[in-house]
């Protein structure tokens, strides 16, 4: 049996699978791909449901893939053991109605003993208890004898997931060899031992279980295979642990060699190892496949890992940040299947850093406080953490629950979760509560909630239409008309009108009637009702009026453009940062849109300008912007973008903008790029961790900036008497002067400084031998002139102690210094120097020999001045 790396057998296997009419496809990504029923992906098979189920034609009737998976249901035995992970990649091959049993047995055996050369007298088979064919296949057909077939139940070998596709399950099983065993007589193939490992899972789907707990033959039967590429690799290569694995063992390697620690001499050492290694792994997949950390869903999951590595590396003795380096070791090692993770990295590497430091901040704070409740617990006798106090440490220091629990049972303590779980949710029901009060929660209280039906949307073609008015409305309550001067609020039975929603702001315009006219400011939406917010100009108007709707053009069109630079704006994110990032919220009115995304890290200057000029050329382009209604699947295998967090029916609307976007969208927008004339980016900023905001402008407003900046460059001009083509030259100019005029200045304070040396000598006290110097300077002496005087005081005084203070404003600056003479009697500059600030209202401190700090309250700073001497007399007897 060849001795074969990780990266080597996946190759093998695809390539075997190819030779044998199989479409090699790439892995999925971990975030699944329309699919709610999971958080990541955690099969094999997981991303091809829509295939086996018949929902989706899958590309080709044989797949082959290896499969990046994640599993966190143990990961709190992650680490303990050397076989649990919460990262593995899973191989597999599969057949849609294709070939079945025969083929995929065959080809299961042939790969195992002539392509990985396994020795065949040490695999075993086990077949479901009643799956006679599968026996006879191995058995007659593939040439496995008799006495290496094992029958197991249903628990082991049938695959079934409620109702729908099932059938019986055939696995391979390697024999390591009876050292591995338990020793017992009755040890065999199911042993809970180390001594048989299965490690592929042939699945013959070829039942439909009905809700009356029937077993219907599949016309079609399927073919689902598992094999995992870890655990592969560990019999390959002879190991025990996957952690002994190449690929995996290097970045374990390069965890202990940051740590200054060997694997393999203590157990402690060995977990923390164990779990940085498969964390990193984790963390480095989810966020090449665009998580960020958060403290919900799958975001919450990758912030769990990347602080648990990271706490793990503190009980290693690092005390720095070490994560992002063992995310390169993580790339290099798998970047040839993977490119993503090298075309990424600088990314994948921001967000670790990031999120690192983040947990920095709060991780020593945290454990600080464990520990007093550890010790508080100790004292009373306790076992159980109050639920309260562990609410208080996730919510107000940020430390999260599950790294207390885990703390706490290492230490032999629980912690109340009930009471924590019932904050927590008292928590979100106050933030629920507090956002609807945020967001127009009037609008929540539909008091027209009887009104039948939901109002239909004409305004995507025309901005005039024809309708009915069906209620009206004064405040909260319903009436029947409504005259000249009141604002109300009309719901219509079908409306031009564009109502809040997906970001783009509510039309404005007219509502006309035969009897009435009125001003419509807003329009909203509720329960698919849209809510008109309208002030009656003249006349009245009645429920049951025919009225006519016209929407503001100019401010539509601006909107439009608006709206459709947004998308442009994505697509080009996604060219010039990668494919990690996506729409993470968006507001467009008639003025300037806003954009936010993924994304770890400000973008760069040239980012912003490549993003720019990208997004011009497009305009440029005059692209035909194509809007289409579609089913979800298939606008989204078209490759539509669409948000995580929205929620779409069977049919959905889809934005097309040439090759270069599509999107799935409900908004308005302009019928060809063109007709957005340019795009100006007005900033670009953060919003929270992993999420970016850019501003900008279309159209006319890019003409209207434009002007003001040539205004203020004139204005700018004026002041500084030169012609705006000479601007540049004239404030560098300046800006020179003032350097060498500042220059000038340090110079003449620093001879001041060395002038008022002799001066402030006659200041000197003797206390214990130390000659104390203390000295209010002129106002607004900066700090660097300070030292210089404190070091020529000290050079003409060898036991010199020196308390310098200056007033700038509202506050006072200090300085204190000791020689080293001063030192060894006793004198400490940063501890006189931090008790002189606290009676100062402020605050500093430093070293023995050199500290500085500030005050708030500098009218006290001449009584404070006059007790430097007690201050230092009483260190001195306290170091005696």
């Amino acid at each position: 049996m060849q001795k074969l790396g990780l990266n080597e057998i996946r190759e093998k296997f695809l390539s075997f699978f190819e030779s044998k009419g199989h479409l090699r496809l790439p892995s999925f990504p971990l975030v699944p791909q329309n699919d709610s029923s999971l958080l990541l992906i955690n099969a094999g098979m997981a991303p091809l449901k829509p295939y086996f189920t018949g929902k989706e034609v899958p590309p080709a009737k044989r797949v082959t893939t290896c499969q990046k998976c994640i599993r966190t249901p143990d990961i709190e035995q992650v680490g303990q053991t050397a076989r649990h992970g919460t990262f593995f990649e899973m191989l597999g091959n599969f057949s849609f109605g294709d070939y079945f049993k025969m083929d995929a047995t065959k080809w299961a055996w042939e790969f195992a003993t002539e392509v990985l050369e396994m020795p065949k007298d040490r695999i075993w088979v086990s077949v479901y208890n009643d799956d006679y064919e599968a026996a006879d296949i191995w058995t007659n057909h593939v040439g496995v004898s008799k006495d290496r077939i094992v029958y197991l139940g249903k628990d082991d070998n049938f695959w079934e997931i409620g109702t729908g596709p099932c059938g019986p399950c055939s696995e391979l099983y390697y024999d390591r060899g009876e050292e591995y065993g338990c020793g017992s007589p009755d040890c065999a193939v199911g042993c809970d031992c180390d001594r048989f490992v299965e490690f592929w899972n042939l699945v013959f789907t070829q039942f439909d279980k009905d809700e009356n707990g029937t077993y219907n033959k599949l016309d079609h039967p399927n073919i689902d295979t598992g094999m995992g590429l870890e655990r592969i690799a560990c019999i390959m290569q002879g190991t025990t642990s996957i952690f002994e694995v190449d690929t995996i063992r290097k970045v374990l390697n390069a965890a202990a060699e940051i740590a200054g620690v060997k694997y393999g001499e203590d157990n402690q050492i060995d977990t923390s190892l164990r779990v940085i290694t498969d964390h990193i792994r984790s963390t480095v997949f989810m966020t090449a496949d665009g998580v960020l950390p958060s403290n919900e869903g799958r975001g919450y999951v990758l912030r769990r890992l990347l602080r648990r590595a990271a706490r793990h590396g503190k009980m290693l003795g690092i005390n720095e940040m070490f994560l992002y380096k063992l995310a390169r070791v993580v790339a290099d090692e798998s970047m040839t299947a993977y490119p993503e993770l090298d075309q990424n990295f600088a990314y994948i590497e921001s967000v670790i850093k990031s999120e690192e430091a983040r947990f920095d901040e709060t991780i020593d704070q945290g454990i600080l406080i464990l520990n007093q409740y550890m010790e508080e617990m100790k004292q009373s006798g306790t076992k159980e953490l109050d639920g309260e106090k562990a609410f208080k440490l996730y919510d107000t220091y940020g430390f999260p629950i599950d790294l207390t629990k885990e703390i706490m049972g290492e230490n032999g303590f629980v912690v109340a979760t009930k009471l924590f779980d019932d904050l927590l949710n008292e928590q979100r029901i106050k933030s629920k509560v507090a956002r609807g009060n945020m967001d127009d929660a009037a609008w929540e209280n539909d008091i027209f909630i009887d009104v039948e039906g939901s109002t239909v949307f004409d305004g995507y073609a025309k901005l005039k239409g024809t309708s009915n008015v069906l209620a009206i409305a004064k405040g909260s309550e319903r009436v029947e008309e409504a005259e000249a001067g009141e604002e109300v609020t009309l719901v219509l039975d079908r409306s031009t009108f564009y109502a809040e929603s997906g970001g783009q702001v509510g039309d404005t315009g007219i509502i006309e009637s035969d009897d009435a006219s009125l001003k419509v400011i807003d329009t909203k939406k509720s329960n698919g009702k849209f809510l008109h917010i309208c002030k009656v100009e003249n006349g009245v108007v009645k429920v049951g009026d025919k009225v006519t709707t016209l929407v503001d053009k100019e401010r539509r069109q601006s909107i439009k453009r608006n709206h459709s630079a947004v998308h442009l704006v994505q697509a080009a994110l996604r060219e010039v940062l990668g494919k990690h990032v996506a729409q993470a919220g968006s507001y467009v009115d008639e003025y300037r849109f806003r954009f936010d995304f993924s994304h770890y890290q400000p973008l760069t200057e040239d980012e912003i300008l490549k993003v720019g000029m990208l997004v011009n050329k497009k305009i440029m382009e005059a692209i035909p912007v194509e809007c289409f209604e579609e089913d979800v699947a298939t606008a989204k295998s078209m490759g539509a973008m669409a948000l995580f967090s929205e929620k779409y029916g069977s049919r959905v609307r889809v934005v097309k903008m040439g090759d270069f976007s599509t999107e799935l969208c409900g908004g308005c927008h302009v019928e060809n790029t063109g007709k957005l004339g340019l795009m100006k980016i007005l900033s670009e900023t953060g919003v929270s961790a992993g999420v970016r905001r850019i501003e900008g402008v279309t159209g006319y407003n890019v003409i209207l900036q434009m002007r003001e900046k040539s205004k203020l460059i004139d204005d700018v001009s004026s002041v500084l008497k030169t012609n705006p083509s000479d601007l540049l030259n004239r404030a560098e100019g300046i800006v020179a002067e003032l350097k060498d005029a500042r220059h000038e200045i340090d110079s003449l304070k620093s001879k001041l400084a060395k002038n008022s040396v002799d001066d402030i000598l006659g200041n000197t006290e003797d206390i214990g031998g130390v000659k104390v110097v203390t000295k209010i300077l002129d106002d607004n002496i900066d700090m660097n002139t300070m030292r210089e005087i404190g070091d020529n005081i000290k050079n003409k005084i060898p036991n010199a102690f020196v308390v310098l203070a200056s007033k700038i404003g509202e506050k006072v600056n200090l300085i204190s210094m000791a020689s080293k003479e001063a030192i060894d009697k006793g004198a400490n500059a940063g501890a006189v120097i931090s008790e002189i600030a606290k009676q100062l209202g402020g605050g500093g401190g430093g070293k023995p020999d050199s500290a500085q700090a500030g005050g708030k309250k500098p009218e006290k700073t001449e009584e404070v001045m006059k007790n430097v001497s007690d201050i230092l007399k009483k260190h001195q007897e306290k170091n005696k």
